[in-house]
């Protein structure tokens, strides 16, 4: 294959920044784009000089492999199409409404045997590879995902649209589901939750606490993990990844021997900092090539789904318990 011929489908926010990359990504023919609003994809066809189609069947035979940047009610029917014509698919997370639709999509892959990458954007953050690389025996995660509000991906709530990050890369380094989740969540600007807590117990002990919001004064993006003799503080939109060590074995002093607090070693661990975008892009160009296994597979991204179901769950119990103590306060 000399270059991978793509297609856009979806040219809303993330949309138009997926044609921006591609449209100059080398090995990568950006063949066109689709939107059911012709006049945002117009929009979006001058800025950056592709053809528009205005349907998948028009785009039929001219495209390797497709990516899926419509509203997530869209994406299984969309991506099932696709996958069904021999197309390789990239679909913006989270991969369907449901845990059990992302499955479906899975095996429709794996049936026609699709490529079918999923958009967990930050598994490309270097920061994130680098904190993978640290990671030994995670204990406790404390991370912070807060957002100013806007109206973009309001047709779910802030557990889909942000949180769903975080719980993706807990898993990743775990590589274990929880068996104890406690979730609390409310509604502020928006018919759907705004702001969440979430507390991951999982069977190795480790324990992971979540809090995301899209109605703060300030964008926040931090995970910190905790794990023997180490602590690891990353900051995902710096890009960067701190660690702090004990000292390690025969460089404790008599002193510190004999009672003081042990030496604490700091240091900034090696980033090569790049735009996770387009480090997604070109891993699933390279897949499409190859024909290797996707970084973030259908698999992963329904897993993740699935404990963010249950999250919202969680989040829908304790609002029953809120709801009926205020009940009994106004009796």
């Amino acid at each position: 294959m000399s270059k991978v011929r793509m297609a856009v489908i979806g040219t809303g926010t993330f949309g138009r920044h997926h044609v921006r990359l591609l449209s100059q990504m080398p090995g990568v023919e950006l063949v066109g784009i689709c939107d059911v609003d012709p006049n945002r994809a117009a929009a979006v066809a001058r800025e950056f000089n592709c053809p528009v189609f205005t349907s998948l069947d028009a785009l039929a035979g001219r495209m390797d492999a497709a990516i899926v940047a419509t509203p997530t009610s869209t994406h299984a029917a969309i991506a099932a199409e696709l996958l069904g014509a021999g197309v390789d698919v990239l679909i913006e997370k989270p991969i369907a409404q449901t845990s059990a639709a992302g499955e479906r999509l899975a095996e429709l892959a794996e049936r026609y045997g699709r490529i079918l990458q999923v958009g967990h954007l930050e598994r490309f953050n270097p920061a994130v590879e680098a904190l993978e690389r640290a990671a030994t025996i995670p204990l406790f995660f404390e991370i912070h995902r807060l957002s100013v509000f806007t109206t973009r991906s309001l047709d779910v709530d802030v557990v889909l649209d942000l949180m769903i990050h975080d719980l993706d890369i807990v898993l990743a380094l775990t590589r274990e589901d929880p068996v104890e989740i406690r979730a609390a969540g409310i509604s502020v600007l928006s018919r759907k939750v705004d702001i969440a807590n979430v507390r991951l117990s999982f069977p190795s002990g480790c324990i992971a606490n979540l809090t995301a919001s899209r109605v703060s004064t300030e964008k926040v993006r931090k995970l910190r993990l905790f794990q023997p003799g180490q602590y690891l503080s990353l900051d995902y939109q710096r890009q960067d990844l701190l660690s702090f060590s004990v000292a390690a074995a025969g460089s404790v002093s008599p002193a510190q021997d004999a009672g003081t607090l042990p030496a604490i070693g700091h240091q900034a661990l090696p980033v090569e900092r790049a735009e996770p975008l387009a480090r997604e892009l070109e891993s699933f160009a390279d897949a499409v090539r190859t024909r290797c296994p996707p970084r973030v597979d259908a698999r992963q991204a329904s897993r993740a789904l699935r404990v963010a179901e249950a999250v919202v769950a969680r989040i829908e119990e304790h609002a029953q318990v809120v709801t009926r103590s205020l009940a009994r306060a106004h009796e």
